[in-house]
């Protein structure tokens, strides 16, 4: 009977499917498609976990079947990543006038990273005073316990490192080894390599101008493929959002939500407020802020469903280029270094917020203006370090609450709503890398504005 319902629910999904295709040859946007696609996977997400709870066999079962449409995506994103990377940033390089340019956009998009989270910090303090968020009120069960002794051990391994040693693995020594995506901060070390062997070229361009000629044309014939590759593996995107979405809402433990409910709202309310600081600043810099959500949506959309930055990364590309108006290359580095350093989200507002709730636990006064600009400064610092030890939002809370000398282990109390924070501040984390693809393109006059204000001009499939 158990295969029968289970057979049913995998039944189910590929009928959502085939409506979804039906959309795709009536001409449907890919904005409204992605955006049908998460609305059914919340339905279909709701409908299993009411007929079989969120922890049964047929639930789990189903789930692991859903796994190859939505984790089967996010997979194929993840292969597509390093080639994007690699041969854009190079051809990019190749085609730039000038290479003072790199380091110019290099400030930009890392100096707009940082600062954003400093900002990010004080606006997850100031959610959490305001909810009066404190750690002695969460009952810590056997499943947090043991989440908060794991995170103790990874800082055990972590507390020796010191920050110029984490600065130092960005570093690549081993290219084909960071091509696998095997390091933490593999896909930073990618973007050093691509931008050594463009200048490399630019440099043989002045000496043996017919090799690096040869050199060209072959980056260029490796784009075009790539650049195929993209599309076609972006046309799936409203279907891994569907079963992402349908996955995460059939899983959800909705007691854990009850019992955690305030911090669930402030950690919204902190990230709705950073969000629309990102589009206050998109309007300071002379930009239509609507304009600039609608083009965006796609991007967000996904990233809130699979929880994944580096996911983002073709996507997030392929819409500052197609959409916003970003240079190539401009593009490619914000979306690169957004998804391992300066996260608003997991790196920003998380890490504060947790110090916040924690910090009465060992006597020590939240409100005090000291706390809070020393914990804003090593928040906004040490997001520049996370990504030397493996990214994401439980490492930057390491490093924070360990600086500050707070206990780590009660990062381990939430993890019963780790998943459904993580949708948003992974939403937030893209959107800050693309607004600093979009500030360092404004500020270095290589931004298209015809592009951004054309209303064509959107993420959509090619044929």
């Amino acid at each position: 009977m158990d295969y029968l319902l289970i057979f049913f629910n995998v039944l189910i999904l590929i009928i959502l499917i085939g409506i979804l295709i039906y959309m795709y040859k009536k001409h449907v946007s890919f904005s409204k498609r992605v955006f049908t696609g998460m609305g059914l996977g919340i339905l279909l997400g709701v409908l299993i976990q009411a007929l079989y709870g969120a922890d049964s066999d047929i639930t789990m079962s189903t789930l692991d079947w859903y796994s190859i449409v939505g984790s089967g995506y996010v997979q194929l994103l993840m292969l597509i990543v390093v080639p994007l990377v690699m041969v854009s940033i190079i051809r990019s390089i190749i085609n730039l006038n000038k290479t003072e340019q790199l380091g110019k956009m290099a400030a930009w998009v890392i100096g707009t990273l940082i600062t954003t989270t400093l900002i990010a910090a004080i606006i997850g303090i100031g959610s959490a005073l305001l909810f009066d968020l404190n750690a002695d009120q969460i009952t810590i069960g056997q499943e947090q316990t043991e989440r908060g002794q794991m995170i103790e051990e990874k800082y055990n391994t972590m507390e020796q490192k010191t920050m110029p040693q984490r600065v130092l693995n960005f570093i690549p020594s081993n290219i084909f080894l960071d091509m696998t995506g095997q390091r933490p901060t593999s896909v930073i070390a990618v973007v050093i390599f691509s931008f050594l062997v463009g200048i490399a070229t630019l440099g043989i361009r002045r000496k043996q101008p017919e090799q690096a000629e040869l050199f060209v044309r072959m980056v260029d014939s490796i784009f075009a493929v790539v650049m195929r590759l993209v599309t076609i593996v972006l046309r799936l995107t409203p279907f891994g959002v569907l079963a992402l979405m349908a996955t995460m809402v059939a899983s959800t433990s909705y007691a854990g939500i009850l019992q955690l409910g305030k911090f669930v709202i402030a950690s919204y309310v902190a990230l709705g407020t950073m969000f629309i600081i990102h589009l206050v600043l998109i309007s300071v810099f002379g930009l239509n802020p609507m304009t600039y959500l609608k083009k965006v949506f796609p991007v967000l959309g996904f990233a809130f469903t699979s929880r994944s930055s580096a996911g983002s990364i073709p996507l997030n590309v392929t819409a500052q280029r197609e959409a916003l108006g970003v240079d190539e290359a401009t593009a490619n580095m914000s979306a690169s270094f957004g998804a391992t350093m300066g996260q608003n989200g997991c790196a920003g507002i998380y890490p504060a917020m947790l110090a916040v709730m924690i910090a009465p636990t060992v006597g020590i006064n939240q409100m005090s203006f000291e706390f809070i600009a020393q914990l804003a400064l090593i928040t906004a610092i040490s997001s520049f370090g996370v990504a030397g030890v493996g990214g994401g939002a439980t490492f930057a809370a390491i490093i924070v609450l360990s600086s500050m000398g707070l206990p780590v282990a009660l990062a381990g109390v939430l993890i019963t709503v780790e998943p459904l924070i993580d949708m948003g501040r992974t939403a937030l984390n893209v959107n800050g890398s693309m607004l600093s693809g979009t500030v360092a393109s404004r500020m270095l006059g290589t931004f298209k504005r015809s592009v951004f204000e054309n209303k064509n001009a959107i993420v959509e499939q090619k044929n």
